[in-house]
């Protein structure tokens, strides 16, 4: 037990520790300054005010839960509705976090039509800074007295943009494997912890299932983006361009290349692509996938084996970083105050506490709050969940997004020529050339 609770303990420190990790080049979190003259009682009541809710109102929280999570979304909005009488919350699941951006952008462009709490994936956090379409929480923060330090450095920075709070830590998780362990065990398979030594799993996986060792999720580049990372490619240099067509980049993109081509491995896009990957994987048809630690429950309530999950394999260079993924909560900044200081009520409740550990508990999520890992709820957690040992092994590994106004942008791009490269026969030389001209394109038009 001792152990457990040690390992908790750690949690609350991996984004603190995963902010000293130079690959992300996300801004640090501005220290405050201590000499600054404390506001008077007057002056915090009145800033208190400005925020308070005083009349009945109804707003619209957009999220990206799926139909699994229906009961629990439920279950927390009836909740907050119950333990208050002025705000009413109803919950719209949107899709996709993709979808979620699409909607929200389109909202914003036409001034109407914006909820009044939405998610987002923490790649959308620096371009929805850039662009206003979040709020600045910093001046909620201050006159509502709401405590920031109970979230790790990490996830906050996770959450900032140009040293501004524009959202707060939600739902998080990490790219993991998950593995069919009760063919694993039958068949004598081991996940590697060296890449080198990962075809030869992908070839034992493959013939045990007599499907494939592993998918690949081409629909979203955070699931292959660490693989370029750890061998050291930067994806957007010091200097402010793309090297996604260095002989390094090259070389992973062959490497991933190589496992499809050999049916190694399979890279799913197009429609419906992350439920027709679990479908294999459920019917056994692969051995492995690679995705969020946020669909545990999913993989296990779905599955007829034991399930296992496995830390990617370490890099050629010895790297084995992950990095947060889930998402953010913000306040679009085109509503009117009232709906504004509505949905910060409501974005305190989501991130609290108790709620916190029922996400965790209902989802694959990791829990977000430090006060909650030294519990007897957090050490059931993990006693619960011992598949997510891997997870807490590797705690210090999980590094913040990578943050850039372009980012959205750049990713969606390199996604598409990905697809081209891996599933329609493209040239992996000429097409790479192609997409850092057109990704150096998007870099220079953007605001940095």
């Amino acid at each position: 037990m001792k152990k457990l609770l040690a390992i908790l303990l750690a949690m609350s420190m991996v984004f603190a520790l995963a902010a000293c990790g130079g690959s992300t080049g996300a801004p640090v979190p501005e220290e405050k300054d201590s000499q600054t003259p404390a506001e008077s009682p007057d002056e915090t009541a009145a800033d208190a005010d400005k925020y308070a809710v005083t009349e009945p109102i109804e707003i619209v929280w957009w999220h990206a839960l799926e139909e699994q999570y229906t009961d629990l979304v439920n279950e927390v909005v009836n909740d907050f509705n119950s333990s208050q009488d002025l705000i009413t919350v109803k919950a719209q699941y949107i899709g996709a976090y993709k979808d979620v951006n699409e909607a929200l952008v389109a909202a914003h462009a036409a001034g109407t039509g914006l909820p009044a709490l939405c998610v987002a994936n923490t790649d959308y956090v620096a371009s929805y800074g850039a662009g206003g379409v979040f709020e600045n929480l910093d001046p909620y923060i201050a006159a509502t007295n709401y405590d920031v330090d109970d979230f790790s450095k990490g996830l906050l920075l996770s959450s900032q943009y140009d040293g501004k709070q524009v959202a707060m830590p939600f739902l998080h998780s990490t790219q993991i494997i998950y593995y069919n362990k009760t063919m694993a065990d039958e068949n004598g398979i081991e996940v590697p912890t060296s890449i080198e030594d990962f075809p030869a799993f992908l070839e034992a996986g493959k013939k045990a299932s007599g499907g494939y060792g592993t998918v690949v999720p081409g629909w979203d580049q955070w699931y292959f983006e660490t693989l370029y990372l750890n061998e050291g490619v930067d994806i957007i240099t010091k200097d402010g361009t793309c090297d996604l067509n260095s002989e390094t980049a090259l070389g992973v993109t062959n490497m991933i290349k190589d496992w499809c081509d050999k049916g190694l491995a399979y890279f799913a896009t197009g429609t419906d692509a992350s439920s027709a990957m679990r479908q294999k994987f459920y019917d056994g048809e692969a051995f492995s996938v690679m995705h969020t630690s946020s669909l545990y429950n999913n993989y296990v309530d779905k599955c007829d084996f034991e399930v296992g999950m496995a830390w990617y394999p370490a890099s050629s260079t010895g790297e084995k970083n992950s990095e947060v993924g889930g998402c953010v909560l913000g306040i679009p900044a085109g509503n009117d105050q009232a709906t504004k200081n509505a949905a910060w009520q409501f974005l305190q409740y989501l991130c609290g506490k108790e709620v916190n550990m029922k996400w965790a508990k209902g989802t694959g999520y990791l829990p977000t709050r430090n006060s909650v890992l030294s519990t007897d709820e957090g050490v059931k957690f993990l006693e619960e969940k011992p598949a997510f040992q891997c997870i807490f092994d590797n705690l210090n590994l999980i590094n913040p997004r990578i943050q850039h106004s372009a980012w959205s942008e750049l990713a969606t791009t390199w996604k598409n020529y990905m697809e081209i490269m891996m599933n329609q026969g493209g040239d992996i030389n000429k097409n790479s050339e192609d997409l850092v001209v057109e990704v150096n394109e998007i870099l220079e038009d953007s605001v940095g």
